[in-house]
């Protein structure tokens, strides 16, 4: 039985398909499992021993047709179904299922906020997608394969705290002058994680901070395999509501997601992450949240959202996690 999940597009969402691929090759014994997505994110699935090969999305559609129909799809799963999965589905003329959206729900939270968003994670909700093959969530969790490890430096050995920058937009992020505080306040190791885009941003942090021999900049300089493997091998994460947080999750990291403009109940929280994982967000906002994806700026231009994050707990919450690995250890 040969399938064609589809998810072009982007880290976070991808790995979040993550469980989708992995219960339907190991609960339908026949199932070939084939991914399409765009070439740039190949690297969240390349190394997924669960998926049987890896098709890229790119400008030369009809080529990609092409390549796809002589592989003879049983099913196609679409977990994107946008314009654009739609059309090679319209060409490919393969019986599929597409992921249900919830663009009216969004819409009427982000404009009016008025909610009837259902309480289910979007990982639940991709599992619907299967119910004609009664594949079952086997609640293990979301999967990330690294293809390249990374040998910490021996000052991080016994432990440290991975610090995710960045993310795809600004009102995702946590503002520079709170993130040099809660650091200024830790005496832990302190590894920054980010792309190209926030090398900017994270000299600008480390600038700020005077123990550099605990403080490693990792920052645009490995791949995202590799970024993984910080992840995987930290003792806790801090991170936006971004791509790095899931994958953080899939390693069943503890994980202090700070959320912006983006709120939890768009069903996106850390899947399955460690049970003392804890959620910062400034709640009772009139204007939150603002967008269901992300702004350049603030729109209201006083960025609550992130500028009243309390600080202390975000401090009190990495010291928590250095105090229960010493008791684990001990």
């Amino acid at each position: 039985m040969k399938f064609l999940i589809i998810r072009l597009s982007s880290i976070g969402d991808i790995v979040l398909t993550s469980p989708v691929v992995r219960c339907l090759k190991t609960q339908i014994r026949t199932a070939e499992i084939h991914f399409l997505v765009k070439k740039n994110f190949a690297e969240t699935v390349n190394a997924n021993t669960n998926i049987n090969k890896v098709h890229f999305f790119d400008n030369n559609f009809e080529n990609l047709i092409t390549e796809l129909r002589n592989e003879k799809f049983d099913y196609i799963i679409d977990l994107h179904h946008n314009l654009r999965t739609w059309k090679i589905k319209r060409k490919l003329k393969v019986k599929s299922f597409s992921f249900k959206k919830l663009n009216i729900q969004k819409w009427l939270k982000v404009n009016f906020k008025i909610n009837i968003l259902p309480k289910i994670h979007i990982v639940d909700r991709y599992f619907e997608t299967l119910k004609f093959f009664e594949v079952k969530n086997d609640g293990k969790g979301l999967d990330y394969f690294i293809s390249d490890e990374v040998n910490l430096p021996f000052a991080f050995q016994n432990g440290y705290v991975a610090w995710v920058v960045g993310a795809k937009h600004f009102t995702k992020q946590f503002p520079l002058e709170k993130t040099i505080a809660v650091c200024k306040q830790i005496s832990q190791p302190i590894i920054f994680l980010g792309g190209k885009e926030d090398i900017e941003k994270t000299n600008q942090i480390i600038s700020q901070l005077s123990r550099n021999n605990l403080i490693f900049n990792a920052v645009g300089k490995f791949s995202l395999s590799e970024s993984a493997s910080f992840l995987q091998q930290a003792t806790c994460v801090v991170t936006p509501d971004t791509g790095l947080m899931h994958i953080a999750a899939a390693f069943k990291k503890k994980i202090l997601s700070i959320w912006g403009n983006t709120i939890p109940e768009l069903g996106m929280t850390p899947y399955f992450a460690d049970e003392k994982s804890l959620i910062l967000e400034v709640k009772n906002l009139r204007c939150r949240p603002c967008t269901k994806i992300g702004f350049e700026k603030c729109p209201k231009k006083h960025f609550r959202c992130m500028n009243e994050i309390n600080e202390n707990q975000i401090v009190a919450w990495i010291n928590e996690c250095f105090e229960s690995q010493i008791t684990e250890n001990s």
